[in-house]
C-alpha cells in the first residue's frame, strides 16, 4: 500500500529537522545557546527540531552560519524547498482563481510522456466534458470562496485535453465504477460525460480501464492519484495538493496502479460497464 501523502510530507520534514539538529550538535551548541546567538526565543530551536514549527529560509541561513557549516546551506535550502513543494495548500494555489492553476498544470502534462491516473472520486480532468468540468470547478469556487473565473478555467482545462490527440503522449486511466454513477451536475451532465468516455476510449493514445463493483478486491479503493512518468505523483486532498517526488514512493504508487489495473476490465467489457451506467441515467 502506498505511503499516505501526509506521512510522506512528515518524513521529509523529519529528515530536515534531523539534519539541523545534527549540525547543531556537531557545533557543540545547546538549543538554548543557538537560540541566544541567533536572537531567537528560547524555545524556537526545540520547536523546529521536534516538527512543531517549520524553519524559514532565513532561519536555515542563520543556523548554518552560527554552526560554522555554511557549506551546507544550499543543500539544506534545497531540502526545505522540497518539503514546501510537497504540500501545496489550495488557498495559496487558488488565491487568484482557478484559471491560472489550470494553465500552470498544462506545462506539466506537456512534458509528460506517460501519464497514469486512478480515479475513485471524479472523472479525471483530461476526460471531462465542459459541462462536467463546470460542475466540478463551480463547486470548488463556491466552497473555497474564490474569484468567479470558472468559465476561463474550464476553457483552459478543455484546451489541455488536446494532448490526448497530439504530441505522442500515452494515457492510462483506471476508474472505479462508482465514479461513473456519482451525480456530478445531474443526470443530463452525467449522461453527456459517460457518452464522451465511450468516444474518447477509442483514441489510440488512451487506455481506459474500469473496476466494476462485481470484481473481487485485491486492494481497497484509494483517493485519486496521478503519476507523471517516473518523476512525480500528485494526490489531491480537500485542503491541499501533495506532490511526491521520492523515487521509492513513486515506485510504490506505480506498483499500486498495476495492482488496481489487474482488477479492472478493458475494451468491450469496460464499454459495457460504462454503457450500463449510462442506461441507468436515462
Amino acid at each position: 500500500m502506498p505511503t499516505s501523502p501526509s506521512s510522506s510530507v512528515q518524513e521529509a520534514r523529519r529528515a530536515l529537522a534531523s539534519r539541523l539538529r545534527a549540525m547543531r550538535e556537531e557545533a557543540e551548541l545547546t538549543a538554548i545557546e543557538l537560540a541566544r546567538l541567533a536572537g531567537w526565543e528560547r524555545t524556537k530551536i526545540s520547536k523546529i527540531e521536534h516538527l512543531a514549527r517549520s524553519p524559514s529560509v532565513a532561519d536555515i541561513r542563520t543556523w548554518c552560519r552560527l554552526c560554522r557549516a555554511e557549506d551546507q546551506t544550499d543543500d539544506l535550502l534545497a531540502a526545505l524547498r522540497a518539503v514546501t513543494g510537497m504540500y501545496q495548500e489550495w488557498k495559496r494555489l487558488q488565491r487568484t482563481g482557478l484559471r491560472r492553476l489550470q494553465e500552470q498544470r498544462t506545462a506539466v502534462f506537456e512534458q509528460t510522456q506517460e501519464f497514469r491516473s486512478y480515479a475513485s472520486q471524479v472523472i479525471p480532468g483530461l476526460l471531462q466534458t465542459p459541462e462536467y468540468a463546470t460542475a466540478i470547478l463551480s463547486a470548488v469556487a463556491v466552497r473555497n470562496k474564490l474569484p468567479n473565473d470558472v468559465e476561463a478555467a474550464v476553457a483552459a482545462r478543455m484546451k489541455r485535453a488536446r494532448l490526448l490527440r497530439e504530441g505522442g503522449h500515452r494515457f492510462a486511466f483506471i476508474l472505479e465504477e462508482s465514479v461513473l454513477r456519482y451525480q456530478i451536475g445531474g443526470p443530463t451532465v452525467m449522461a453527456g460525460q459517460l457518452g464522451y468516455l465511450l468516444m474518447v476510449m477509442a483514441l489510440p493514445s488512451v487506455s481506459l480501464m474500469v473496476i466494476p463493483f462485481s470484481r473481487a478486491r485485491k486492494t481497497h479503493a484509494l483517493g485519486n492519484f496521478n503519476i507523471y512518468d517516473e518523476a512525480e505523483v500528485r494526490i489531491e486532498l480537500l485542503t491541499a495538493a501533495i506532490n511526491v517526488t521520492v523515487p521509492s514512493e513513486i515506485d510504490q504508487y506505480r506498483r499500486e496502479f498495476e495492482l488496481l489495473a489487474s482488477m479492472a476490465v478493458t475494451g468491450s467489457e469496460a464499454r459495457s460497464v460504462i454503457a450500463k451506467a449510462l442506461a441507468d441515467m436515462q
